[in-house]
């Protein structure tokens, strides 16, 4: 008997480690806590895919608990009063700073729109409260931090429309004097889905000749920028990286524009494009637009275009159409449309899928002549910098942020 509780008690010991185990890089720190938090990634996304095929709950239905379990109340503090607004029908968290100063001074803004694949994620979950507060304590900025419509309940185009609507109201002058804002200073911030609705919005604004009032700075934190070509050197070299694999970022996609599952077994074998998204490869030809040592042993071959991939019928003609979307996609649009598009900051990390959205967007912003501050992250991986709570806290999340908020205080 005794025997027998030490042969369990090894196989239970080694079916654990076997299971936390992951063959992360030897060049990220703290590996084994990054294990240890993957494994509950990994636990729980084999619950979702259970429970879908039950027929319980949807997929992100229950991702979605990773939200709920971060959650917190937003309070004011000694530093920052938060208040809990409403901007065109679309709830926003605002901090505002309490730094002693004249009546009549102005301060700078930072709009931010969390991570979640469109799908997950809250301006109210603790890293990004947390965000906010130092950022509006260390500029004595003023943060509006933006709680989108998520999907699949709303599919694109909500989560873009909910952002865009609270950027135009919040660029109007009677919004920025009643908080105080520097109609010269204002940011629009995001990181990963984020910070492809912080591009997409940035190029919107950009579009209108009649926008009076224009945003000074984008920064984009490991942005996702395009949804045609999903087997890029990054894609394939961390396929099975932890928090951000390359089957959850196809159906953080697919998901995004509709919950049929057509597109996202074609997205997974990327034969997802048609012909009018075929037109627009040439714009996320990574041979191209990747830096030469980013190509490695991988071999440009552009993705297999299908006709007549499946479509909804919906009122935009489908997910088809949704692809070649700018608004979705924001490395789709043509070199002119990139010129006048604002000051740049892009966060890019070696060991993420989206490393080369990121890389390709510095190349095409640069080439437009636009000022682009590019951070590579050769140690970093997906979603790094919201690793700011304990007991899942990483020194290389404080050390993203202190280097954003530095370019921020130096450029906004």
């Amino acid at each position: 008997m005794r025997l027998g509780s030490i042969f369990l008690f090894v196989a239970l010991c080694s079916f654990t480690a076997y299971y936390i185990y992951e063959p992360i890089p030897e060049e990220i720190e703290e590996r084994w806590k990054l294990m240890l938090i993957n494994s509950f990634f990994r636990s729980l996304s084999h619950l979702a895919d259970l429970s879908e095929l039950l027929g319980l709950k949807d997929y992100m239905g229950v991702m979605y608990i990773i939200t709920v379990v971060e959650k917190v109340v937003p309070l004011s503090d000694e530093l920052v009063k938060v208040t809990e607004e409403k901007f065109d029908e679309v709830e926003v968290l605002l901090y505002q700073p309490k730094q002693q100063g004249a009546d009549s001074e102005l301060r700078g803004a930072v709009i931010y729109l969390h991570g979640g694949g469109w799908c997950l994620g809250s301006s109210r979950m603790s890293p990004y409260d947390l965000l906010a507060r130092k950022i509006a304590a260390e500029l004595n900025a003023v943060v509006l931090s933006v709680d989108y419509r998520l999907a699949p309940s709303h599919h694109f185009p909500v989560p873009y429309e909910d952002a865009y609507h609270v950027v135009k109201h919040f660029l109007q002058e009677r919004v920025l004097a009643q908080y105080s804002v520097d109609p010269g200073r204002i940011a629009v911030s995001g990181d990963s889905s984020g910070g492809n609705l912080a591009a997409a919005v940035a190029q919107q604004l950009q579009r209108e000749p009649g926008q009076r009032i224009k945003l000074k700075v984008q920064a984009l934190i490991y942005p996702v920028l395009q949804a045609l070509d999903l087997n890029t050197p990054s894609y394939q070299q961390n396929q099975d990286m932890p928090i951000l694999p390359r089957t959850l970022m196809v159906r953080f996609w697919s998901e995004y524009f509709t919950s049929d599952k057509v597109l996202f077994r074609a997205m997974m074998a990327n034969t997802h494009n048609n012909p009018e998204s075929s037109n627009l490869l040439k714009f996320v030809n990574w041979s191209t637009f990747l830096p030469e040592t980013y190509h490695r042993k991988y071999s440009y071959s552009a993705p297999a275009v299908v006709q007549g991939v499946r479509r909804e019928a919906t009122g935009m003609d489908g997910p088809s159409r949704s692809l070649t979307d700018p608004r979705a996609s924001p490395l789709l649009v043509p070199d002119i449309a990139l010129r006048s598009l604002p000051k740049a900051y892009i966060v890019t990390c070696e060991y993420d899928v989206l490393r080369d959205d990121g890389l390709m967007y510095v190349t095409r912003l640069r080439a437009a002549g636009v000022d682009v501050t590019h951070e590579h992250y050769d140690t970093g991986f997906h979603g790094a910098m919201m690793f700011t709570v304990s007991p899942t806290d990483f020194q290389i999340a404080r050390h993203m942020t202190d280097n954003y908020i530095k370019w921020l205080k130096e450029n906004l």
